[in-house]
């Protein structure tokens, strides 16, 4: 984005000339960057120096055109008290008359060099700060465009993903659950929000057996998301029970709805169970809600000969992964909630609540 982009951008931001999309990019942006802040901040600054100026302008032309017709129309003119003066200002007539010439004379005079003094300083000013600025825009501006391409792209340049899934936070400081295959020899993991923000993350936890792996987010740019509004369940489901599915088989977050097919999965598998849900190769990884917005599973595989057939890793399998992460003291104090603080809202207004802490991933 060049130093006109850039302007142009902070203008139509200030004046509210941005569709909803553009305005929460920006606003995104600024909360993320402090150059750009800060720039949109001085040019607000600028701009109503100079709309208050041109008022100022406008107002001071308004009054000397005013003063100029009244005066030489004869409208003004000095008004006698009533009281002893009078016969002072009738012996002086003459004199007064000529003194409020003059000083009328030398008021317009005055204030015409008063104009046009304000706006010679007014124009070396705007020429001193149009500098200034332009100084300011092409430093900030080639930052804002480093800081930009570092933030957007946090995956090794020219290099397609080997693999990739779905994951979802449990814990708001960053830790993610995501399928063991879907990071499964990966030297560089990225994550990326609904927002399509990235960042990077490193592989803390793998069980191959559950197919499980925990994800820890190890990136500054990265802000914890408080409470997490779903819980996690350790009991399973009834048969025919309501699911619904968020995740990304593609580059945008899909929503799925589906049923508890089976209590166990491929061959009488006690650590999966078998759900009637549409699911292709990036919703692996991704969890599996109830009604309640608990989280009860987290899919990971599809049987190929069976069109709708998903299997899913039971939700308890993610606290036996958590009791063995935490013998690494640095995640002893990590607890996994069960409560859903969405239980008794409407569908939209829980996906709404989850779908920030849903995270596409990629493996390279």
């Amino acid at each position: 984005m060049d130093n006109i982009q850039m302007l142009d951008a902070v203008e139509r931001y200030i004046r509210g000339e941005m569709n909803s999309q553009e305005r929460v990019y920006f606003e995104q942006l600024r909360k993320t960057n402090p150059e750009v802040d800060q720039l949109v901040v001085e040019h607000t600054l600028f701009l109503n120096q100079i709309q208050k100026f041109g008022e100022q302008k406008q107002l001071k032309a308004t009054l000397n055109e005013v003063h100029n017709s009244l005066f030489e129309a004869g409208v003004i003119k000095e008004e006698a008290p009533k009281t002893k003066i009078i016969d002072l200002f009738r012996r002086h007539k003459k004199m007064l008359g000529v003194a409020a010439s003059i000083a009328g004379i030398i008021a317009i005079l005055v204030s015409g060099g008063i104009a046009y003094k304000s706006h010679q300083n007014t124009q070396a000013e705007l020429q001193q700060l149009e500098r200034i600025i332009d100084d300011k825009v092409n430093t900030k501006t080639a930052q804002v465009r480093n800081d930009l391409e570092a933030k957007i792209r946090k995956a090794p340049e020219n290099t397609p993903p080997k693999s990739g899934g779905t994951s979802f936070l449990i814990d708001g400081k960053g830790l993610l659950v995501t399928n063991a295959h879907v990071v499964n020899d990966a030297t560089t993991v990225v994550v990326q929000n609904t927002k399509g923000q990235e960042f990077r993350a490193k592989t803390i936890y793998v069980n191959a057996v559950s197919d499980l792996a925990i994800l820890k987010i190890v990136d500054d740019d990265f802000k914890s998301v408080g409470p997490l509004p779903y819980g996690i369940r350790k009991s399973s489901v009834g048969l025919g029970e309501q699911l619904f599915t968020l995740g990304f088989p593609r580059e945008v977050i899909v929503y799925n709805e589906g049923y508890m097919s089976a209590k166990t999965g491929f061959r009488g598998d006690t650590l999966t169970c078998q759900i009637g849900v549409a699911a292709n190769p990036g919703n692996s990884g991704g969890p599996v809600f109830n009604k309640y917005g608990e989280v009860i599973g987290i899919i990971n595989t599809r049987e190929a000969k069976a069109e709708g057939v998903v299997f899913a890793v039971t939700a308890k399998n993610i606290f036996t992964s958590l009791e063995e992460l935490k013998k690494d003291t640095a995640y002893q104090h990590i607890k996994l909630s069960t409560s859903s603080s969405i239980r008794n809202l409407e569908r939209p207004a829980q996906v709404t609540k989850i779908e920030e802490c849903i995270f596409m991933v990629k493996s390279y």
